[in-house]
């Protein structure tokens, strides 16, 4: 299983929207991510910045692929737009990965 890792921020004065948007994620967003291969994904704030871990059971080229090619991500996408400031790679159509460091199993 690969690990991925991002960050982003949040746009000034936008906090309770982001995590009200999150608390209502469309179900077919949640389907997307799960035919990716993703699973725990977990989302932290501090302030306005972002990180965001998930592992990828198919690994995450593939998660990457999938999530590239859906509309509904293409969707998901334009609706964070004017809440979130994401840096993409133009590679993969996705947030950069962050690069680890350490791990403690």
């Amino acid at each position: 299983m690969e690990r991925m890792a991002w960050k982003g921020k949040i746009k000034a004065g936008q906090k309770e929207e982001y995590i009200r948007r999150h608390n209502e994620i469309w179900p077919e967003m949640v389907e997307v991510l799960k035919a990716a291969g993703i699973c725990n994904y977990t989302i932290y704030c501090t302030g306005d910045e972002l990180f965001g871990y998930y592992e990828c059971e198919k690994g995450i080229a593939f998660a990457e692929k999938t999530q590239a090619e859906s509309p509904v991500v293409d969707r998901w996408n334009a609706y964070m737009k004017d809440v979130l400031e994401l840096e993409m790679d133009p590679e993969t159509g996705a947030q950069p990965k962050l690069e680890a460091v350490f791990r403690l199993d």
